[in-house]
């Protein structure tokens, strides 16, 4: 059906296009014009790409593009930017740099390929073992950017258990280095398994969650560190571990961009690109849900307030779509709309002022929000239309402009034709998209 359909290549591990194609041909389900076809429009595309006449890669080429000093550099930027402030309670970071006894534990404190994420190199055809025996490049783990950082600080590490259930136990030993320590980092996270990884709840898994508890509990001010590739529901950590930051699938270069936020080189401004749960049973979770859901998660409480609501838990996210906090703190104000009419195929301008009104240097994602009141369609309660990054100085304030246009104001009717009705949009800027900061709201026309 595939190669049928167009498809002139597989996976090199699909049996279809290999002896199964062969059989397919000889029971003429296949015709040989269709292999011919697909075989000379491959080497078709070959031919213009020049690889007949330069088969061969330039090996100084390759030498001198390959991990060359300015690509190490982005690697390490894109993971500081990447990085989420979840909490930071009592502005426990930034670190200060004269610390001198620093305990770091956890199973992904010092796992290079578990912050590569999946189909990477790895030793063995399964996909197990290190990575440093098969990535030419070295690959700096939380561990070892904590210790470049602070070469003259005592920096003790304890794996504390494994991520998986297993024999491993070292939480005792683990206790002993944070109460010998100024300061406990606690690198926990989630396994890469590739396509059979699946999980039947979104928990730390094996004796990581018993590793932090038992952290915390010595006293020892404790930093939770993620290092994840989807949602954790992380309850009791975001309710007792004072600062919490997710890394994500972080590269070969996270544990040197962990260290420039932890001591204050770099304020972080990444935002989560998905709402997290508090337990598994909220899924679905996503912040641009329709009325209606809202209105059967809703119900009046002792007091009269509207409140999100189980029988047993808040059912709102436990970290919001967008949510990400700074070292610093950001002012809205001066929202405005140039025009509060326009007809179907104008356009608006949006613009707000944002001041950097901490003590950092920060940058901030401004994130608008649209929704299209009433529609003959129900439309949810929000969506994000735009976002811009700003950097901005202590004291210092920028004026931030979004264009919307038809492309905005649109949505599938009944008989699936893009239409654009007339009536109010509300428009709401925030910090995330529960941290509405500014609301405001325009006319489209006939």
């Amino acid at each position: 059906m595939a190669i049928n359909a167009g498809v002139d290549v597989s996976i090199t591990l699909e049996p279809g296009y290999l002896k199964a194609m062969v059989e397919s041909v000889r029971e003429d389900k296949v015709s040989m014009a269709t292999i011919d076809r697909s075989v000379r429009r491959v080497l078709e595309l070959k031919h213009r790409l020049g690889l007949f006449e330069n088969p061969y890669v330039d090996p100084a080429k390759a030498v001198a593009v390959v991990h060359a000093p300015e690509h190490v550099a982005l690697a390490r930027e894109v993971a500081r930017e990447g990085i989420v402030l979840l909490k930071n309670q009592a502005s426990l970071l930034p670190l200060k740099k004269t610390l001198k006894r620093i305990a770091v534990i956890g199973p992904k404190a010092d796992h290079a390929r578990n912050q590569l994420g999946d189909y990477v190199a790895a030793k063995g055809a399964n996909g197990s073992g290190g990575c440093q025996t098969d990535v030419v490049q070295e690959v700096i783990t939380p561990l070892k950017g904590i210790r470049q950082a602070l070469p003259d600080a005592r920096v003790t590490y304890v794996q504390g258990c494994d991520d998986l259930p297993s024999s491993l136990n070292e939480i005792a030993a683990a206790v002993l280095a944070a109460k010998d320590a100024e300061v406990a980092i606690v690198v926990v996270g989630e396994r890469g398994q590739g396509e059979t990884g699946d999980v039947a709840s979104l928990d730390l898994l094996g004796r990581q969650n018993d590793l932090v508890q038992a952290i915390v509990q010595t006293g020892t001010p404790t930093i939770v560190v993620l290092i994840n590739g989807r949602a954790l529901s992380i309850p009791w950590i975001a309710e007792h571990v004072p600062a919490i930051l997710q890394l994500g699938l972080c590269g070969e270069q996270g544990g040197a961009a962990l260290a420039d936020v932890l001591f204050g080189d770099y304020n972080p401004s990444g935002k989560l690109t998905v709402s997290v749960p508090r337990h598994v049973g909220q899924l679905p979770m996503y912040y641009n849900y329709l009325p209606e859901k809202a209105y059967t998660m809703q119900r009046y409480g002792t007091e009269g307030e509207r409140r999100m609501h189980y029988m047993d838990m808040d059912a709102t996210p436990l970290y919001e779509f967008g949510f990400g906090l700074s070292y610093t703190t950001f002012a809205y104000s001066n929202l405005h709309f140039p025009s509060q009419k326009i007809g179907r195929q104008g356009r608006v301008e949006v613009t707000l002022d944002v001041q950097n009104t901490g003590p950092r240097h920060g940058a901030e994602v401004v994130q608008l929000y649209l929704h299209d009141a009433i529609s003959s369609i129900v439309q949810p309660v929000k969506e994000l239309r735009g976002f811009e990054k700003i950097m901005l100085k202590p004291g210092e304030k920028k004026t931030v402009r979004f264009t919307l246009g038809p492309d905005d104001f649109s949505f599938l009717n009944q008989r699936s034709e893009v239409v654009i009705e007339p009536g109010t949009f509300e428009v709401m800027i925030g910090s995330s998209s529960a941290d509405i900061r500014l609301k405001g709201s325009f006319e489209v026309t006939d």
